[in-house]
């Protein structure tokens, strides 16, 4: 019977603990929209708007910067399921999720300013890349991989090359030109061109 009770308060605690962490990320992301910069969050006043204790947070995270990836992680487009019917289709919806990210970092003020501010917190930047970036661009390089395997990709070129073949050109349009066109089909249309390369036709 003790034993079943200590379940049922456990059962009962776990509501809380994540009704605490969605109190949690959305007082940071409420602070961000009043315009309140990165750099002036505290815990202290997280905490405060959040209604929680400072221990609160700490228990689910060990500093603001992997907390800031969290937040990000929850105002950016979810990341993708991978179809897994072949590498290409693959590929096509992982530059897709870039190219909406694209779309939603136009959009957003809010995700505008936040990365803008981001690249100038060394730490904070480095945790968004190691935590979030690197591991698509391990899911991209995966990807690559299984297409040369499978006879969809050639054998005789460098795997990172390929991967900076298809997504460079994403993330240019995404990032470096805000005034370039993101259309729906921009995915496919860099697929395709990399496949037949850019010489003449003959």
């Amino acid at each position: 019977m003790q034993g079943q009770g200590h379940a049922k308060e456990h059962r009962r605690g776990r509501p809380r603990s994540e009704a605490a962490e969605r109190a949690i990320l959305d007082a940071v992301v409420s602070l961000l929209e009043e315009g309140v910069p990165l750099g002036a969050l505290s815990i202290e006043r997280i905490a405060r708007t959040a209604g929680v204790g400072k221990a609160t947070i700490y228990r689910r995270w060990q500093g603001k910067e992997e907390l800031f990836v969290d937040v990000l992680r929850e105002i950016e487009p979810p990341e993708p399921a991978l179809p897994g019917t072949s590498a290409l289709d693959d590929l096509a919806v992982i530059l897709e999720s870039l190219r909406r990210r694209g779309l939603a970092q136009r959009s957003s003020a809010l995700l505008h300013n936040v990365f803008a501010e981001m690249k100038s917190h060394p730490v904070l930047w480095d945790a968004y890349h190691r935590t979030v970036i690197e591991p698509r661009r391990q899911a991209t390089l995966a990807a690559i991989r299984r297409g040369v395997a499978d006879g969809e990709l050639r054998d005789d070129l460098d795997v990172e090359l390929m991967n900076d073949l298809l997504v460079g050109p994403m993330l240019i349009r995404t990032l470096h030109r805000s005034e370039a066109p993101l259309d729906d089909d921009l995915a496919e249309q860099i697929i395709s061109s990399a496949l037949q390369g850019i010489s003449p036709r003959k």
